[in-house]
């Protein structure tokens, strides 16, 4: 019987806000935080990098899949409470921490799958988008906000997402941050598959990708090898660029009011500085 681990980088003393469990090869992750809708706090983060190291390591796991805890929300992104204390360079670091400690789950050689089991906002969708596969549940929906917010995407949604449903449907979602529905994100190739209505969502992915977990994993390996090569040939100068994009907008008042709105209840008033 498998049994949920806890991450080195959180406290004892704490839940971990990721659990780990190992079923039938496959390594479930599921973001742990169902009352702030499995928003990527730091320890999240960590937990999440943590956790992909270990199944990597581990040749009993032949996929990973990652699911929020709950019917709600898969993950909404980036935990705003925890933001209204940083400073800038505060969230630089953070930043930093989504290509430290989700670059192992983007680069794993072992299949990555997202089970989408609701809301995928802002880091949330772009925690999906570095899965290999996704599979919603239907009442799913994924949204880029940022540009509503005064930022932009800064954990791989510029790069990742024009690559999966190619440029103007990205910059849709991007510039009228535009949220998009189950069958939708099917329709565009965001989601492989939208999992049946009475279906448990955990299940329904375990039973697709048998094939995976049965299959030959150094072959497998190797395949996502060469098409992450084919694909990512400019991803790193992207993200570059991302990151000098990110860093003028996290000096900008706009930001500031979009967080002071937020704590506030009241919608935002940007002026552009």
């Amino acid at each position: 019987m498998s049994t949920p681990d806890t991450a080195a980088n959180v406290s004892k003393a704490e839940t971990s806000p990721v659990q780990y469990e190992k079923k039938n090869g496959v390594a479930i992750f599921t973001i742990d935080r169902e009352d702030r809708m499995n928003s990527l706090s730091r320890a999240t983060l960590f937990a999440l990098g943590e956790f992909t190291r270990r199944a990597l390591a581990d040749s009993e796991v032949r996929a990973i899949v990652l699911i929020g805890r709950g019917e709600k929300a898969f993950c909404a992104g980036a935990d705003l409470k925890e933001r209204q204390g940083m400073s800038e360079n505060d969230i630089r670091v953070q930043v930093g921490l989504y290509r430290s400690e989700l670059g192992p789950l983007d680069r794993s050689p072992k299949p990555v799958i997202g089970a989408i089991n609701g809301v995928a906002l802002g880091g949330g969708m772009e925690l999906a988008l570095v899965c290999d596969l996704r599979v919603a549940a239907p009442h799913a929906s994924f949204a880029l906000p940022e540009t509503t917010l005064g930022i932009i995407p800064g954990a791989g949604g510029t790069q990742r997402l024009p690559r999966v449903v190619g440029e103007a449907r990205a910059k849709e979602m991007i510039l009228l941050g535009r949220r998009i529905d189950a069958p939708t994100a099917l329709a565009w190739g965001l989601v492989q598959r939208v999992a049946p209505q009475a279906a448990s969502l955990l299940d329904d992915v375990l039973e697709w990708i048998r094939p995976i977990t049965e299959g030959a994993p150094i072959a497998q390996a190797a395949a996502l090898e060469a098409i992450d090569r084919a694909a990512d040939t400019n991803l790193d100068l992207g993200l570059e660029l991302e990151r000098v994009s990110y860093d003028r907008v996290l000096v900008s008042e706009d930001r500031r009011e979009a967080l002071k709105a937020f704590a506030e209840k009241r919608k935002p008033l940007f002026r552009g500085i």
